[in-house]
């Protein structure tokens, strides 16, 4: 059995007002329940947007948004740097999903082609797409994680630097794009999946908890692995249809 903390694990979901678009409260929830049915204490804490983002929580959520909410909360992001980076130090753990991954690197470019300063915890920039990515994504990270299975809606492009390392490669999507996907670093993953990401990829989940608490003891996951399944049905399928419409395309 993996020793309980003596203290409950603080879940922490940043500014879900301004970056709460698309569902990705549902990490947050999945999070406290998979540490629950471990017998793990454990608490969802809302920091609400103008709030100043606490160095007590253990694992730090920055969901998706759109383009005004994410310069808003860009804002109290960077005020709160000292706290994240103290939280960090302390073996807290962070998930960056769309816009959230957009503002952990140095910068991003906003609907008015102004570059926005981000909290540079890894070393990426964002800029405008030539169009948007909006449909089932695929991606094969390294093991031990499976394939992954999300839904990625968003117009910029992120570019890491040498010294990062992407989350996986991208095995299909619906739109253009490069051929990986995210970032994953020192107890910290961005990734523009939704879905939610996390109740998707049970997996994933726990490598973020695992960050936090340890060790984990083995959960049954029928019924998420089932959704995971058919939702890389779907994904795969639709890449795969994709690349068949433009080789017909490319042959005239």
């Amino acid at each position: 059995m993996t020793p309980k903390r003596d203290s409950a694990v603080r879940v922490g979901l940043v500014y879900p007002e301004l970056l709460g678009t698309y569902g990705d409260r549902g990490n947050a929830v999945v999070l406290v329940q998979r540490l629950r049915w471990r017998g793990h204490d454990a608490e969802l804490v809302e920091v609400n947007a103008g709030a100043p983002v606490p160095d007590s929580l253990d694992l730090y959520l920055f969901g998706g948004g759109e383009d005004d909410p994410q310069v808003m909360a860009s804002a109290g992001m960077r005020a709160s740097r000292a706290a994240i980076d103290r939280a960090r130090a302390g073996g807290a753990a962070l998930l960056a999903v769309c816009a959230g991954f957009q503002l952990i690197g140095h910068s991003y470019e906003a609907a008015d082609s102004t570059m926005i300063d981000g909290l540079g915890l890894v070393d990426a920039v964002t800029r405008a797409g030539p169009n948007r990515l909006i449909g089932e994504l695929v991606v094969e990270p390294d093991p031990p994680l499976p394939v992954l299975t999300g839904f990625e809606n968003h117009g910029g492009r992120t570019t890491l630097g040498p010294g990062e390392r992407p989350l996986g490669r991208v095995l299909a999507r619906t739109g253009e794009g490069g051929d990986t996907e995210g970032v994953v670093g020192d107890r910290l993953i961005g990734t523009y999946m939704h879905g939610p990401v996390l109740p998707r990829n049970p997996a994933l989940a726990d490598l973020l908890l695992s960050w936090v608490v340890g060790p984990l003891e083995p959960l049954e996951s029928a019924l998420e692995e089932r959704l995971r399944g058919e939702r890389l049905d779907a994904g795969t399928a639709s890449g795969v249809r994709r690349w068949w419409r433009e080789r017909l395309l490319a042959r005239g």
